[in-house]
């Protein structure tokens, strides 16, 4: 049996979810066509709006995959971000696959990751790679939060976004930090919503 895994995460869904998760199914089966597997021997799980950050068995099909597999087969995924983002993720999740005789199939690393010394060293260095890289982000979006510039979502309650602004700077909404202040004042007082309201 050929188990395909494909995933988009929210800012990925936002942007092309549907279209992004149709192609990584449709490269899937084609490399399922080219080693002849019959299209009732493959199963697709989806994980739509998953962040990779997210471990494989933690997300819903991710957890529907590592429960379905069974000795013999080969689960595929397009590419390696699309499954994983950590390393420690990766190589443990290739242990458990390795050790129920489960083969990893990575189109974008040229084939079965299992299967030699230098594919599973490809892995290793591109699992750490994927890692460090989200580590970047993480510490880009930190630096452009702690100079109250917006990096996209949703707006934070308490602010507006300058749109005259080139880095679309964060500003401070004057009735929204007002209700944050009293808020705050509340909390510091020990007094409830539903106080504040029954005295109101």
């Amino acid at each position: 049996m050929l188990l395909g895994y494909v995933r988009v995460s929210t800012a990925d869904q936002c942007k092309d979810g549907r279209s992004s998760l149709q192609t990584q199914t449709d490269i899937i089966e084609g490399l399922a066509r080219a080693r002849g597997v019959d299209k009732y021997d493959v199963q697709i799980y989806e994980d739509a709006g998953v962040s990779g950050a997210t471990k494989l068995k933690m997300r819903p099909a991710g957890e529907r995959l590592l429960q379905d597999m069974k000795a013999g087969d080969v689960v595929v995924a397009s590419k390696l971000d699309r499954m994983f983002r950590s390393a420690s993720d990766a190589l443990g999740t290739l242990k458990e696959l390795k050790d129920q005789g489960v083969a990893l199939h990575m189109i974008d690393l040229g084939g079965d990751v299992c299967g030699n010394g230098i594919s599973k060293l490809v892995f290793t260095i591109l699992s750490a790679v994927a890692e460090n890289e989200r580590e970047r982000i993480r510490d880009v979006k930190r630096d452009r939060a702690s100079q109250r510039l917006f990096n996209g979502g949703r707006r934070p309650f308490g602010y507006d976004i300058d749109g005259e602004s080139k880095d679309r700077r964060l500003v401070p909404n004057a009735n929204e930090q007002a209700a944050l202040k009293h808020g705050r004042g509340m909390q510091a007082n020990g007094d409830s919503l539903a106080a504040s309201r029954s005295s109101g």
